[in-house]
């Protein structure tokens, strides 16, 4: 066999070697990383960039087609209620002009993450999954966890089982539901639990498995529309203690609050003194909404307050958080006043979501 041939048999076998290659990478699901700041992105001198956070990958390309999109840059502290609103804009833009994207990760700071990821479970309108990482640790620290997390998050985004499970939060190699998890350390890896529900899934080294589903409507099944609303209506979270004093709660309806989030003792209980002061700002029509500053239970409607004639148990505008984090509960209430200023139309609200 000549020379010539050999070659041009060589150069053929690359040619087809080649493009089963490219078929193979054609065939990996595609998943954008919208990139917001935080820990995650925390360099010695800058911000590490999105595009630099995948790079940082080396395996990620065996299983996703990943792009990258720098949304924000700051840490999460930073962001603002206009932020999660165009930050929704843009994922929900994303799915409705790429047919072809499999899903979406977000990068955030984690001190706020968990409040980034119910936002966008309320007013994301695809299916498709969207999931929120962070890392506990920066770039520059030993046993920096932001690579493995990004890894595991965008497999998480790729797999179609991930599809109609609302916004997921993934870290430490465990996936959360955005309504359920909170953050329950300032430092440790495993800073991010469920500690009522559990978590809804793992991602093993060879698939991703789930055990559950949201046990609470989310996205397509929001009555939320964010699609023209440029700014939310303040609401103000208040801590109950003992002797709180009901000023503050005053002060906050003065300077602009169109509703109150309390985050109360046991399972509703309030100073005195902030129990009038709720029943006066009910009297202008401002929602109350009772949660627990104990991180886990139930708030039920009427629960610690029976026993006291200075507030109004029955005002539809007092409204139960259920098992609802204060911190969370503020963001369903500003949702919630973007359709309806009614009480009882908000419990309802409550009760779903």
């Amino acid at each position: 066999m000549s020379i010539y041939r050999i070659t041009l048999l060589v150069l053929i076998s690359l040619a087809l070697c080649e493009t089963e290659a490219a078929a193979q990478i054609d065939a990996l699901p595609k998943v954008r990383l919208l990139a917001t700041g935080g820990t995650i992105a925390k360099g010695p001198n800058n911000r590490i960039t999105a595009q630099e956070l995948v790079s940082s990958v080396s395996s990620l390309p065996l299983y996703v087609q990943a792009e990258t999109e720098q949304f924000l840059n700051l840490q999460s502290s930073d962001l603002t209620t206009r932020d999660w609103i165009s930050l929704s804009r843009r994922i929900n833009q994303l799915f409705q002009n790429r047919k072809d994207l499999s899903g979406i990760v977000v990068s955030s700071g984690t001190d706020t993450l968990e409040e980034i990821a119910y936002f966008l479970n309320l007013t994301v309108k695809y299916q498709r999954p969207v999931v929120v990482v962070g890392a506990m640790r920066p770039p520059t620290a030993e046993g920096y966890d932001g690579s493995a997390n990004l890894l595991q998050a965008f497999r998480v985004a790729a797999d179609p089982n991930s599809i109609g499970r609302g916004v997921l939060v993934v870290l430490n190699s465990e996936i959360n539901s955005a309504r359920e998890v909170t953050k329950s350390h300032t430092q440790q890896l495993n800073a991010f639990q469920s500690r009522g529900s559990g978590i809804l899934g793992v991602t093993n080294f060879d698939r991703i498995v789930y055990y559950g589903q949201p046990s609470r409507e989310h996205t397509v099944q929001t009555e939320f529309d964010i699609s023209k609303t440029e700014t939310l209506p303040r609401v103000d979270t208040l801590l109950s203690y003992q002797d709180a004093p009901g000023d503050l709660i005053l002060a906050a309806v003065e300077a602009g609050a169109a509703g109150i989030v309390i985050a109360a003792s046991g399972a509703g209980a309030m100073s005195p003194d902030q129990r009038t002061a709720i029943n006066q700002i009910m009297k202008k029509g401002i929602p109350v909404v009772i949660s627990s500053r104990t991180g886990g239970g139930h708030v039920a409607l009427g629960r610690n307050v029976a026993k006291s004639n200075s507030v109004q148990v029955n005002n539809p505008l007092r409204i139960a958080a259920e098992d609802l984090s204060p911190i969370k509960s503020r963001i369903l209430l500003m949702l919630a006043l973007t359709v309806t200023k009614e009480g009882t139309a908000i419990q309802k609200i409550f009760e779903k979501y």
